[in-house]
């Protein structure tokens, strides 16, 4: 039966019209496509903010967000139910090899020490710790190299995670065995099964929300490499242009930016060459 038939036979289901309002409302929020094939999805994720709230159902939970202002305080906690989350450590290796191998040594060559680098799309934070593992044996291998990490996601339950740095156990395997051994300590409680992440990688990178929707990411100085990676595929082409203008627009001359390998850019004018597989340099 579907979502409209539901809700007219009194069922507690999320109604095409409720599922409309919502998705336009997630879109413009975020970039975030919410198709009608989605609807399951997104019931079964809001059904625990029913919980959350006390509101008993759908549609007095749509009510409250577009009729009683409630979407002010209710956005962030929509926006964490509705995003998707997958990382792992080392995900799409060749990004990382080309980093330490070709990205790194050229910035260093051409003058660049103090190194800013930026995950933007950070889920529970993966990817800027092993940006960080990378980066802090390179600066090992470089004296005088110093380097910081900007992590950033839309989601603030996922930013909590990162932070931490805690991690199950089985989750860093991707990691080479001399990197966790440097970089990654056991809990003496064997029976937790966790991890974190080093004190020293944690101390290089600053976590902080931020919606790539934004007309302009506020992130200081320039970047020197940028990851936007696995997060492009949930919009539009036209969301697409604009983030990637925008995330160009912090890079230095000679930065680097990291794409997904299932995501492109072509058909879209930035100000930058293909270097390697879903990598691009700053012209």
């Amino acid at each position: 039966m579907g979502a409209a038939l539901r809700a007219q036979a009194g069922e507690d289901g999320l109604s095409s019209r409720n599922f409309e309002a919502l998705s336009r409302y997630i879109y413009d929020y975020s970039g975030i496509k919410m198709p009608i094939t989605k609807l399951t999805m997104l019931e079964g994720r809001l059904r625990r903010r029913l919980r959350a709230t006390g509101i008993p159902n759908f549609n007095d939970y749509c009510d409250y967000l577009f009729k009683h202002g409630g979407i002010e305080k209710e956005a962030i906690f929509l926006i964490d139910a509705v995003t998707t989350n997958k990382t792992d450590f080392f995900r799409e290796p060749k990004h990382f090899d080309f980093m330490e191998r070709t990205g790194l040594p050229e910035l260093v060559a051409a003058g660049h020490k103090r190194l800013r680098m930026w995950s933007a799309a950070c889920s529970i934070g993966a990817e800027p710790y092993t940006m960080a593992m990378v980066l802090q044996d390179f600066a090992d291998s470089n004296p005088g190299i110093d380097y910081r990490i900007l992590a950033t996601d839309l989601s603030t339950e996922v930013l909590h995670a990162a932070k931490r740095g805690v991690y199950p156990r089985d989750m860093i395997q991707p990691v080479p065995a001399d990197l966790q051994r440097r970089h990654v300590m056991v809990s003496r409680v064997a029976a937790r099964g966790e991890v974190r992440i080093h004190p020293r990688l944690r101390s290089t990178i600053g976590f902080a929300r931020m919606n790539l929707m934004d007309s302009a990411y506020k992130v200081g100085e320039p970047m020197h490499m940028i990851f936007c990676r696995n997060v492009l595929i949930y919009f539009d082409k036209q969301t697409q242009a604009k983030v990637l203008s925008r995330l160009c627009d912090c890079l230095v001359p000679g930065g680097f930016l990291y794409v997904g390998h299932s995501e492109t850019v072509t058909g879209i004018t930035l100000p930058v060459r293909q270097v390697a597989n879903t990598v691009f340099k700053k012209i």
